[in-house]
């Protein structure tokens, strides 16, 4: 029988370069979608050494650009007859305004449009027993979703880097409950995790009130290793086979109100992202 197969977006660094290595001990074929396949590979080739698995590879990834998404994705069909894994683990807190080749803000792209897209591709890959697992954070109640804004600029209003990263949060999340729904009949469980204040290069210290926040929060601030581990359960636990629908955080399910479960804008959501999608489907 193949090896089980996974892919985990922004796979070389942080908290992703955790997942392929807890993936890879497993037993997966490991591919790590990277926005920088000449930085990841040799960070591939020490993974390849330290868990004794030649199984594990870079395939480039930029979630940035749309039709980059659609040409991995293409790849992926092309090699592989299944998917039983995915982990839409990349993201950003861009710190400037800065629009993708699409014309998207570059957060949105990268924390949700980008996986929205990929996820979509990869599905006919995917049967009853496959897993979707996305990067969320406890941030997403903080978030709102403004439209056409949300798209092109992260939210109403001016340039706001945290408020924005907040919005691509609720968006992605409302993406998991929804997609899960949608996919119950077929087996495939979708769920989001929540990593905690983690140490990663996410975190820039690029703006003066930065260092205090660093001051506040680096008595609490997780390792990516500590930060993975939620993700890697829903990934790997036999317990959690069945479990859909749910966010997690400390291996737990996390209780979420039922205006999120049941959002006013989910439908919408939906909707406006499969009209910026579809020239790539």
């Amino acid at each position: 029988m193949d090896k089980k197969v996974c892919i985990i977006t922004g796979a070389d660094t942080g908290m992703g370069l955790e997942e392929s290595r807890a993936m890879a001990e497993a037993g997966f074929h490991v591919i790590m979608a990277c926005f920088s396949p000449k930085l990841a590979e040799p960070v591939c080739q020490r993974l390849q050494q330290e868990t004794g698995s030649s199984a594990i590879e870079v395939i480039g990834l930029d979630l940035a650009n749309l039709s980059s998404v659609r040409a991995f994705a293409d790849t992926i069909k092309s090699r592989f007859g299944h998917l039983d894994r995915l982990m839409n683990n990349a993201g950003t807190i861009e710190t400037g305004f800065h629009t993708t080749v699409d014309g998207l803000e570059r957060t949105v792209s990268v924390n949700y449009v980008g996986p929205f897209l990929l996820t979509r591709l990869l599905l006919p890959l995917m049967s009853e027993g496959s897993r979707i697992v996305n990067m969320s954070s406890l941030v997403f109640p903080w978030g709102s979703l403004d439209f056409p804004d949300f798209f092109w600029r992260g939210r109403r209003g001016s340039f706001w880097r945290i408020p924005i990263y907040d919005n691509t949060k609720l968006a992605i999340t409302l993406f998991t409950f929804d997609l899960a729904r949608r996919l119950k009949d077929r087996g495939i469980t979708v769920n989001a995790a929540d990593p905690g204040i983690v140490s990663t290069n996410i975190i820039r210290m690029q703006k003066w009130f930065d260092v205090f926040t660093d001051i506040i929060f680096r008595p609490i601030i997780r390792t990516p290793r500590q930060g993975a581990d939620t993700a890697i359960h829903l990934l790997l636990d036999e317990d959690k086979a069945a479990q859909t629908g749910t966010f997690n955080r400390s291996n737990h399910i996390h209780p979420v109100r039922d205006k999120f479960l049941h959002h006013p804008k989910m439908q919408q959501l939906w909707d406006e992202t499969e009209k910026i999608v579809a020239p790539f489907l």
